[in-house]
């Protein structure tokens, strides 16, 4: 998928129904292609499987005060450099086990948007997860890069024994009508969307506000600016934490020396950067694991401050896990 400014604000425009994403915000190259991507990983006695979902490719003009110069040396500093349709951005989500509970966090695209993306469901079914032993979905927000994978092509349900977590603010926001018909049209196939993902699930639904446990060791977390209803997810298992940051980050390589920066899809650009400067200097100051469901594939690691903003150190693989 490959997406810019303008594609983005077109990306909704008419489309009934499930809203399948036009052409313009679609990638180049399907990611079913690959092999399954996992990282299994340890937090105290649970045991959390990061997910690829795939990849979108993201123009950084979709920085607010993008500037050229800026990016080439933010991703030089990351050892990347800009690809010819963009800065290149993952799809993640997690898989928590915990006793004989499965927590989904986030559930990635399904068909939504594209064939570089769709692939939670197929790489569940790879490491021997059948989706009706998924017994709660745990969504950051209703995008649909997050929400998407919950309903089939028919726009059923894919996870038919699972509770769906979301914050009221979230859901309140996207079936407000009222916003609904102020929002550009071209924006509010969004909405459609929203609906459509978690109507199957309406005697299912969790709504939580301010933080709240959702599961056993399983707590919320407001994190408002990207959207109204925002949210994380914190994992406490025994001394351990894990703090499952939704959409806090959408580029690794530029937002942590950057924190100021957003992205076209906030909604709430100064919300946005207040709530990620505290996150990250949170993070940093106790140490925090952190996962984010656009950080570099597997989106594990930790903050570190640093003289002009922070860093991010990804984890090294754990072997036994």
């Amino acid at each position: 998928m490959s997406m810019n400014r303008r594609t983005f604000l077109s990306t909704a425009a008419a489309v009934p129904a499930l809203a399948i994403v036009p052409t313009g915000l679609l990638a180049s190259g399907p990611a079913s292609e690959a092999m399954p991507a996992t990282f299994r990983f340890k937090v105290g006695n649970a045991t959390v499987t990061a997910l690829l979902d795939g990849y979108l490719d993201a123009a950084p003009q979709l920085l607010s005060e993008f500037d050229e110069a800026n990016v080439t040396k933010s991703l030089s500093a990351a050892q990347q450099e800009l690809m010819p349709n963009g800065i290149r951005i993952p799809v993640n989500a997690f898989l928590i086990e915990q006793g004989e509970t499965k927590t989904l966090v986030d559930a990635g695209t399904a068909g939504l948007m594209g064939d570089t993306l769709g692939n939670v469901g197929s790489t569940l079914a790879h490491i021997g997860v059948n989706a009706d032993q998924i017994d709660l979905i745990a969504l950051t927000h209703m995008h649909p890069d997050h929400s998407g994978g919950i309903i089939d092509g028919s726009g059923a349900a894919v996870f038919k024994n699972a509770q769906v977590a979301v914050s009221q603010a979230e859901f309140d926001f996207w079936h407000n009508d009222a916003i609904m018909a102020a929002t550009p049209e071209s924006a509010r196939g969004f909405f459609q969307i929203a609906r459509n993902t978690v109507a199957p699930y309406a005697d299912q639904l969790l709504l939580h506000s301010d933080e709240q446990d959702v599961a056993d060791g399983l707590m919320t977390m407001p994190l408002p600016g990207h959207t109204p209803g925002h949210a994380g997810y914190v994992l406490q298992s025994g001394e351990e934490q894990l703090l499952f940051w939704g959409d806090l980050i959408h580029m690794t390589a530029l937002q942590f020396s950057n924190p100021e920066l957003t992205i076209a899809f906030d909604a709430d650009p100064a919300t946005t950067v207040e709530t990620r400067q505290r996150m990250l200097d949170r993070a940093a100051s106790d140490n925090l694991w952190v996962t984010g469901s656009h950080l570099d594939f597997p989106g594990l690691g930790r903050v570190r401050k640093t003289a002009d903003g922070f860093g991010y150190h990804a984890t090294p693989w754990q072997y036994g896990a």
